[in-house]
């Protein structure tokens, strides 16, 4: 639970001094009792009075005094809200170190076919855009509703030398601010997928996707696929492309998402699920004060309906 006026939180001090203020009381009428020496004369004069039931109004009456301060500052509570206009754009790594077969049949293969089951399993709400990436980054499939058209897009995608991480999110970024109409002004929510194996070795730095990710409220997750013992053939020489996680990591806590590992197929599924169910809404706080309104209404009257049935009087 949170509070959306946390300043008004101080009235709570006035809790213990009403408590000791009562304690007090509750002292002094039984300092006064003792000095009454005439035991028969107090016995007429002054009842028997109930012992813990004498209490018993006295601490309805503070904790409803209790509630009725923390209703004050306007608890809340997290709602799980469906996001409205919410665009993914799915960034997919296409350089030549995705054909390294340390995850079968290959990284590419894999990795095409997990983006799709990804696409196919979001919400019919979400708009979905691809974006490939490798010297450069192209958007392949504009961000909408047509899921058969960004799973086509995946279907054609081809490799290609070098790895171009920063610029994927600059193009993804402006997939999303070229959504709609309204778009340029009021973007969309919206998240990036990035999934790649290397580090970024062409166009615009980590850092820099990182502030421009942050300026748009864009968070980038990213899923770092293949094993640290993927090799690849190049022009008849073999190539280590060990996966570059530390790169990604930055980049996705930068940027205010989430850093995933996967190192095959199946672990790449699990990963892609995990996305889609976190995106799919949206924690807003709702004001719960009124139920603390009530169960002090309600509080309050216990404790004066306790005291009439007992004592034959308001507390």
């Amino acid at each position: 639970m949170t509070f959306l006026s946390p300043e008004r939180l101080w009235l709570l001090i006035l809790l213990p001094l009403m408590v000791a203020l009562y304690v007090v009381l509750q002292m002094r009428r039984r300092q006064y009792a003792v000095r009454f020496t005439n035991l028969a004369l107090l016995s007429q004069v002054a009842p028997k009075r109930p012992g813990w039931r004498r209490h018993v109004a006295a601490g309805l009456f503070l904790t409803m005094m209790l509630i009725m301060m923390i209703g004050f500052a306007r608890p809340a509570t997290g709602v799980k809200v469906p996001r409205d206009r919410a665009t993914v754009m799915v960034a997919v790594d296409v350089s030549l170190s995705m054909m390294a077969k340390d995850v079968a049949p290959n990284r590419f293969e894999a990795a095409k076919d997990a983006a799709k089951k990804f696409i196919r399993d979001l919400p019919g709400r979400f708009n979905v855009g691809v974006v490939s990436f490798a010297g450069s980054a192209n958007l392949v499939a504009a961000p909408s509703a047509d899921r058969q058209a960004a799973i086509a897009s995946i279907d054609q995608l081809v490799l290609a030398k070098r790895t171009a991480i920063g610029e994927a999110v600059f193009t993804s970024l402006q997939g999303v601010r070229s959504f709609d109409a309204q778009a340029s002004q009021d973007p969309p929510p919206a998240h990036i997928v990035l999934l790649s194996d290397g580090d970024n070795t062409t166009g615009r730095s980590v850092t820099e996707a990182i502030d421009a990710g942050r300026a748009a409220h864009i968070p980038v997750s990213t899923i770092a696929f293949g094993t640290p013992y993927g090799t690849v053939d190049i022009e008849g020489e073999t190539t280590s492309v060990s996966v570059n996680k530390e790169t990604l990591r930055t980049l996705a806590e930068g940027s205010g998402g989430k850093a995933y590992e996967a190192a095959d197929g199946g672990q790449l599924s699990e990963v892609y699920s995990s996305i889609g169910s976190s995106l799919g809404f949206k924690i807003e706080h709702r004001d719960v004060a009124a139920r603390f309104t009530g169960l002090a209404l309600l509080l309050a009257l216990a404790a004066g309906g306790v005291s009439l049935a007992w004592f034959s009087r308001l507390p």
